[in-house]
């Protein structure tokens, strides 16, 4: 009778161990009808750009539910750094939104959190150096979408005033930038750039016009010292405000309000700020973009881009529903692509959409320049660049670094130290 109940009880110990197995994945592979969740930032651009989408999709899946949740850059990459690395993902979106300096950290760290989409869309439709930084081990795990394709926006009224036109501002070098910048604030005393002292930003824009990065090629090992391209950027910096050509800010909301207000002539950024100059319509028809000036160094080119994000799905329940929504309108609608450029201002990084009516628009306010046209051309110039791991902590060390060399320590030991500082930081 005691065998009996002892077999009694173990046959309903697992019976139940079974069941509680089979509800928990059960649990994991979530139903067909649950929700896409989506996490970005910027609700008048990326926010805008997945509204698009979703109406899009419909063709596809009416049915299918997306929603998005609107999250700070810097609190998507807190929030997937500490569940990703407590393996908990409870909570997770099944797509974010993230940086393209900081997919690398994400991609090499956790290399089985995020769904591949190399079958998703075709890379050769997108700009190439989008490519390298959203990729890891052959494959694509991120579906590239804006571009930070730069380029030199300029009152063309203040340059008049000084004797200039905007034909002087193309096909220079920066140093013929930093020359014309003189006689402009000699005449109007208006300041020819703005640049905040804590974001090193133009030095990025410059480097990569002419392919190189903080890191080599590999996108690990430090190059500052005897980088030849860093150090002329470093040199142009502090010819610039040795120039008395720099109006400085300290934060987001000043370097638009210098703009604004009009006190800076350029402003060589990415195409990002195209809304933000827009909104200000007094200055309608006294802006033009023309291409970057040049560094001097071999290689270097007048494309670049700064900042830009793309689009990952998380490997977790509904990754292949959210694999599918990206594909179907990021990933291939050039029709999509052009509701964004009319509707937002948003240019992506899929070629064939740059043929479409949308871009050949003649802006008003840039004096009927074809701007979407332009930078959807220089796009495709962008040299590529191994982003790798450390953009923001290099980036912390050579803005001090560049505070010594402003204070009169050689650029060569500059370089010298900041490479030292980051094999030690980095290893």
């Amino acid at each position: 009778m005691k065998k009996i109940m002892v077999l009694l009880l173990v046959t309903i110990f697992l019976l139940v161990g079974c069941s509680s197995s089979d509800s928990k994945n059960d649990s994991n592979k979530g139903k067909e009808d649950d929700p896409i969740t989506v996490w970005a930032w910027d609700p008048n651009y990326n926010l805008a750009a997945l509204n698009i989408a979703k109406d899009y999709y419909k063709k596809v899946d009416a049915d299918l539910d997306v929603t998005i949740i609107e999250n700070g850059k810097d609190d998507i990459v807190q929030k997937l750094n500490t569940a990703l690395s407590s393996g908990i993902t409870k909570g997770l979106p099944n797509i974010a939104l993230i940086e393209d300096y900081q997919a690398q950290s994400f991609l090499q760290s956790f290399p089985d959190a995020f769904y591949p989409l190399t079958d998703v869309f075709n890379v050769s439709d997108f700009a190439e150096y989008k490519i390298a930084p959203t990729s890891f081990n052959g494959q694509n795990y991120g579906l590239p979408f804006d571009t930070g394709v730069t380029g030199l926006y300029v009152r063309t009224d203040y340059l008049e005033e000084a004797g200039y036109t905007i034909d002087d501002m193309k096909g220079i070098d920066w140093s013929e930038y930093i020359e014309i910048g003189k006689k402009v604030k000699e005449v109007t005393g208006k300041d020819f750039i703005t640049i905040d002292p804590n974001d090193l930003r133009i030095i990025q824009i410059m480097i990569q016009s002419a392919g190189s990065w903080y890191l080599k090629d590999d996108g690990v090992t430090p190059d500052l010292a005897g980088n030849e391209k860093m150090k002329e950027a470093f040199e142009l910096y502090k010819a610039m405000l040795d120039a008395n050509i720099v109006k400085i800010n300290s934060d987001w909301g000043q370097f638009i309000g210098i703009i604004n207000s009009g006190d800076t002539v350029t402003v060589p950024t990415g195409n990002w700020i195209t809304p933000s100059i827009k909104a200000e319509e007094s200055q309608s028809g006294k802006w033009a973009i023309v291409p970057l000036p040049t560094l001097t160094v071999a290689g270097a080119t007048n494309a670049s881009n700064v900042g830009g994000s793309s689009w990952y799905v998380l490997d977790i329940p509904g990754a292949e529903k959210a694999a599918d929504f990206l594909g179907k309108t990021f990933g291939s609608d050039a029709e999509f692509y052009q509701q964004l450029v009319t509707e937002i201002g948003a240019i992506g990084t899929y070629k064939p959409a740059s043929e479409g009516d949308a871009y050949e628009i003649e802006d008003e306010f840039f004096q009927g320049q074809k701007i979407y046209a332009d930078f959807a051309e220089w796009m495709e110039q962008v040299p590529g660049v191994n982003y790798g791991l450390h953009t923001y902590a290099i980036d912390d060390i050579i803005t001090v670094e560049m505070q010594n060399y402003m204070n009169g320590k050689d650029i060569d030991d500059v370089l010298n130290d900041a490479q030292k500082q980051a094999e030690s930081q980095l290893k």
